[in-house]
């Protein structure tokens, strides 16, 4: 998400920064660059008028123009202004993810047009809410015109491990919603997630059955799922709604695949209502707060560590990290070790994304997917270990030539690409042999460049004059 708008917008702040002292045409000049990067990243008309006045309102002073370094001054003062489009910063700034706060069980409305993801998306926080917060959920399928719907959902809830409402044929959404929310008080559910009926499109008969529905549950959340692909619509369809129905927050899926990212940045402006979570992927645990600070750190090529360790922090296995932490400690790694490695990282998603997290990872976007990472280098070297015996895996120095032609026809694969990944594993464990040797002082001593092979160190040991 936000590629093609990180990319314009950082090649406006690189020349401001070759460019040393700024003068206020050098500003207003980047300004109207910004504007036509925003634009093309399809952010409403409107927003974009009022993000730049905000930002050359503060940008054009002398306190900018003459500051030690102008350049990182006008980053930060359009850094504060997308925050604030996405509605955070400011003294009341929008919440991130879902509010629980309310007796139990608390009702959760899920709304939005047919197409957007509100049934699987009605999953996902099904399965984030009894994971994360420790919370007993109830999912019911107000949806009798879409057909097996409810078997859709009950499909979801089973994955989920959660519970599903027992499907009865002929009754109205009011009927179900009504059974829900007395079963979710009789059986003592935290949460009872509704999933209502969507449209192609917007008619009186959608409005009129959402409105009749949340007039009778009174959720306490009314979320409405848009399908971020669908740019400009989106918010056209998040502003009937709001207007219409009126929702507490929206949920934006397929966020992975919109390179432009201007629903997003429209979102809260246009309809005053709060972006919470963000669906990325199709897997039922791709569901992420949604965080104004973050998300513009991800823009300007900033990074989102915080985001990156929270996610670690959910699906990596402390256990196995801390055995093969002790294992690595003693100079020992092996290709099991590698293997579990790259379940772990895909568990975490996919590697362009996290990459994408990364501090000036963004400006090497394009090599990332020249490369084609995600399909193809860490399934690859899944599929080539997967080849080996135990033994092998174990002890990869007694692979030799007839070997590796076996673990390559076994994998479907090229002896060179088994080649490539013994020789990645040799440097990995060069490193790890460095590393235990030099020591915690050592390491501090030589830095980096220390642990590089030789031929690769760069000019004056990689040591950084302070």
């Amino acid at each position: 998400m936000f590629e093609a708008l990180s990319s314009k917008l950082n090649g406006v702040f690189d020349r401001l920064r070759r460019r040393g002292a700024l003068s206020e045409a050098d500003v207003s000049e980047a300004l109207r660059e910004v504007r036509v990067a925003l634009l093309e990243a399809d952010v409403a008309l409107p927003v974009v008028k009022d993000l730049v006045a905000k930002v050359r309102e503060r940008a054009v002073g002398q306190e900018v123009i003459r500051s030690v370094s102008p350049a990182q001054q006008v980053v930060k003062i359009v850094n504060d202004a997308i925050v604030e489009a996405l509605g955070g910063g400011g003294e009341t700034p929008a919440p991130s993810g879902l509010d629980l706060s309310a007796p139990s069980p608390v009702p959760i409305l899920m709304v939005g047009l047919q197409g957007s993801g509100k049934t699987t998306t009605s999953g996902k926080i099904a399965l984030r809410l009894k994971n994360r917060d420790r919370k007993k959920v109830l999912l019911a399928s107000l949806d009798v015109q879409r057909p097996a719907a409810q078997l859709q959902l009950a499909q979801l809830a089973q994955q989920a491990g959660v519970a599903s409402l027992p499907i009865v044929p002929g009754q109205t959404p009011l009927e179900i919603a009504a059974r829900a929310m007395d079963v979710g008080r009789r059986e003592l559910y935290d949460v009872v997630v509704l999933d209502t009926a969507g449209r192609l499109a917007i008619d009186e008969a959608l409005m009129g059955e959402v409105a009749a529905v949340k007039a009778q549950a009174r959720p306490h959340e009314t979320l409405l799922v848009v399908d971020a692909m669908t740019g400009q619509d989106a918010v056209n369809t998040a502003r009937a709604f709001q207007e219409r129905v009126g929702v507490t927050g929206i949920v934006m899926t397929r966020v992975d695949g919109d390179a432009r990212g201007g629903a997003a940045l429209s979102m809260r402006q246009i309809t005053g209502a709060p972006i919470k979570l963000l669906g990325a992927g199709e897997k039922q645990d791709a569901l992420e707060d949604f965080h104004p600070d973050r998300i513009a750190g991800r823009i300007l090529g900033m990074g989102d560590i915080v985001s990156l360790v929270e996610r670690a922090a959910e699906t990596i296995d402390r256990d196995e990290a801390e055995k093969l932490a002790a294992k690595m400690q003693k100079g020992k790694f092996d290709l099991e070790d590698y293997a579990s490695q790259l379940k772990q990282i895909g568990k975490m998603g996919s590697l362009s994304g996290i990459l994408g997290m990364l501090p000036g990872v963004g400006r090497m976007k394009q090599q990332i997917e020249d490369a084609n990472l995600d399909n193809t280098i860490l399934k690859r070297h899944a599929a080539i270990i997967g080849s080996m015996t135990p033994k092998e895996r174990r002890t990869p120095d007694i692979i030799k030539a007839s070997r590796k032609r076996r673990i390559a026809a076994g994998a479907g694969t090229t002896v060179q690409e088994v080649n490539r990944l013994l020789k990645q594993f040799d440097d990995m464990s060069a490193m790890m042999k460095r590393m235990n040797k030099m020591g915690q002082k050592g390491m501090m001593r030589g830095g980096l460049a220390a642990l590089m092979p030789k031929g690769m160190q760069p000019p004056g040991g990689g040591r950084r004059p302070f």
